[in-house]
């Protein structure tokens, strides 16, 4: 028996959407990340970009378990002495929650350049409102 090999010219891309509302923001990451990377397929195969396009709704009603909100810290360093900036993800979920779901996504990806595209396929929006329509979009369900 042998081992189906996908190749990058014959593989087909679709698109699906993920509803964070009322979701941890963990649980909803990793959903999307194993889409961006095409585990969902039968066809995966590790060392060819299989993944699809991921558009997650809500992001700004996603939930922190635990004592999360107020113990975790999106930290960046500017690369000067004293260049440590460090803000909690209560106030990151209030003002940028695209930008922590994408930070979560991004940390469950390879960090190679199969991660580096597929993380161009994401699409995160605090709201429920999105400029995927056209590309007509599969829901899919997080399980919880």
């Amino acid at each position: 028996m042998s081992t189906y090999m996908a190749k990058k010219e014959t593989v087909t891309r679709g698109w699906y959407i993920i509803d964070a509302a009322g979701k941890p923001l963990g649980k909803t990451a990793a959903a999307a990340a194993s889409i961006l990377r095409g585990k969902h397929r039968p066809e995966f195969t590790p060392n060819v970009d299989c993944g699809e396009f991921v558009v997650i709704i809500n992001c700004d009603k996603a939930k922190l378990t635990g004592k999360k909100l107020d113990q975790k810290f999106y930290r960046t360093h500017s690369g000067y002495i004293g260049g440590l900036k460090e803000t909690s993800y209560r106030k990151l979920m209030q003002t940028k929650p695209e930008l922590a779901m994408e930070l979560a996504v991004k940390g469950m990806l390879p960090k190679n350049s199969i991660g580096d595209k597929a993380i161009t396929r994401l699409k995160a929006y605090a709201g429920d409102n999105h400029r995927q329509q056209a590309q007509k979009p599969v829901a899919y369900e997080v399980e919880m």
